[in-house]
C-alpha cells in the first residue's frame, strides 16, 4: 500500500508541478504582450511629441533674429533643495516688497514700464534710430548755414 500512496503524492506533486508551468508560461505571455503593447504605445507617444515639435519649429525664423551680443551665463548651476527654498523665501520677500509699493499700488503697469525702463539695457536699434537723425539735422543745420552765408555774401556784393 505504501507503494500505492507514493504513486499518487507523486501523481499530484507532478500534477501541481504542471500546473505551477502552466500558470508561469500564461503569465511569461501576459508579460510579453504588455510589454509589446507598451513599446508600440511609446512609440504613438514620440511620433506625436515629434509632429508636436515640428510644430513648434522656429529655426527658420532664427536667420532673421539679430544675434545676441553676449549669451547669458547661469548664475546657479545647480538647483537643490535648500538652494531653492532660499530663492524661494528671497522672491517672496521681493515680491512683499514690490506690493507694499506706494508707486505699484497707484499704478502698477506704469510702475513695471518704469522698472523696466530703469533696468533694461537700451536697444541698440533705438540707438542707430537716434543717430540716423541726428546725423539728418546736422546736414539740414550745414544746408541752412551755407544758403545764409552765401546770401550775406550776396548781399555784400551789391
Amino acid at each position: 500500500m505504501t507503494t500505492g500512496s507514493s504513486k499518487k503524492s507523486e501523481l499530484k506533486s507532478k500534477q501541481k508541478l504542471e500546473k505551477k508551468l502552466s500558470f508561469y508560461t500564461k503569465v511569461k505571455d501576459a508579460v510579453t504582450s504588455l510589454n509589446a503593447k507598451k513599446t508600440i504605445s511609446k512609440k504613438k507617444n514620440q511620433s506625436r511629441r515629434q509632429k508636436k515639435l515640428k510644430a513648434y519649429d522656429l529655426s527658420a525664423l532664427s536667420e532673421f533674429l539679430p544675434e545676441p551680443a553676449a549669451p547669458e551665463q547661469k548664475t546657479e548651476a545647480k538647483l537643490n533643495c535648500k538652494s531653492r527654498q532660499t530663492l524661494v523665501l528671497r522672491e517672496a520677500a521681493h515680491l512683499k516688497a514690490v506690493l507694499n509699493n506706494p508707486q505699484f499700488q497707484l499704478d502698477p503697469f506704469a510702475a513695471i514700464h518704469q522698472h523696466l525702463l530703469a533696468t533694461q539695457p537700451p536697444a541698440s536699434a533705438k540707438e542707430d534710430d537716434a543717430e540716423k537723425h541726428d546725423s539728418k539735422d546736422k546736414k539740414r543745420r550745414r544746408k541752412k548755414k551755407k544758403k545764409s552765408a552765401s546770401s550775406s555774401s550776396q548781399a555784400m556784393d551789391i
